[in-house]
């Protein structure tokens, strides 16, 4: 082995221990696939309080009663920022039933999520942040977006991994805000 070699060795296992380590730390690592999943349908609704970006307070318990549509996003993403709009037309629509449009706000700052917010006309949303992923792992979220739909009982009725679309929200809303 070279002498450069053996020097370069030590290095590389300590990044790729490093790296490994990380991964894990993250939950990245081998799913344990003994825990729950988070939110399945007909489950009841994992829990969803805190303040919101605002500055209010929000508990999911309190708005039991009325149809919720949770939708987890971030910033970053750029699904997200696609479907937004939609969503705030939904809550705007979805209103006179007593929809709620509640979202998570997965690792983000709140700056960036107000200015995204504001793009996408979608500032009457309710936001709790979740700076350190908490409640989306509690959700089940696997990414973002996320969607959920919990009817008037507090129950999960559907999930929706990846971008919502104009078809899936009317065929899901409309019996849930009938109900």
């Amino acid at each position: 082995m070279s002498v450069l070699r053996r020097r370069l060795w030590p290095a590389l296992v300590l990044v790729v221990t490093a790296a490994v380590g990380t991964g894990l730390a993250a939950g990245l690592g081998t799913p344990d696939r003994s825990a729950p999943v988070g939110a399945s349908t007909g489950d009841p609704a994992p829990p969803i309080a805190g303040t919101t970006l605002d500055g209010g307070r929000f508990d999911l318990a309190d708005v039991r009663g009325h149809p919720v549509l949770v939708n987890v996003f971030a910033s970053w993403c750029g699904p997200c920022r696609d479907e937004l709009p939609l969503l705030a037309e939904a809550g705007r629509q979805g209103q006179p039933a007593g929809l709620r449009i509640v979202g998570i706000n997965l690792r983000d700052g709140p700056d960036a999520v107000r200015a995204l917010l504001r793009e996408t006309s979608a500032e009457a949303m309710t936001v709790v942040p979740d700076p350190d992923g908490t409640l989306a792992i509690g959700w089940g979220v696997r990414g973002v977006p996320e969607t959920f739909l919990v009817d008037r009982d507090g129950r999960v009725v559907d999930r929706r991994q990846g971008v919502v679309t104009r078809q899936w929200l009317e065929q899901r809303l409309g019996p849930l805000l009938a109900g």
